[in-house]
């Protein structure tokens, strides 16, 4: 039964950076994307970033382009994503997802084909 466990959020000053962790098990990711997804309050979830099984570059949310990187580790199951210069609109819980059409050439940042989430981090950004 996969279970995905993200890590790594927090309270941090604007400007300032995290680096967020999408933990799988009991199912291996490496032939899947992988989204990211955050929900403000009062919000829609939305898709931040995503990456494909093959590991090619990731696609992201404009409003976070430059800023964020994704990145995965197959052999951990673990897919990483790296939040630089953090704004106060950065704020949310943060989750990632899987894409269960296996062998993608191109992930998805909508909510649609994802499924199987996992539980969120909050990341707090102070002005």
């Amino acid at each position: 039964q996969l279970q995905l466990v993200e890590s790594g959020g927090g309270l941090v000053q604007s400007g300032g950076s995290l680096r967020l962790s999408c933990i799988a098990s009991g199912y291996s990711l490496e032939r899947y994307a992988i989204g990211w997804f955050r929900q403000a309050p009062g919000k829609e979830r939305e898709g931040v970033s995503c990456i494909s099984d093959r590991g090619r570059p990731g696609k992201f949310v404009d409003s976070v382009k430059g800023r964020f990187t994704i990145s995965r580790d197959n052999a951990k199951n673990t897919v990483y994503l790296q939040m630089n210069n953090l704004k106060p609109e950065d704020t949310g819980v943060y989750y990632c997802a899987v894409d269960w059409r296996p062998l993608l050439e191109n992930c998805a940042l909508d909510r649609g084909p994802y499924g199987i989430w996992g539980q969120g981090t909050q990341v707090t950004v102070s002005s």
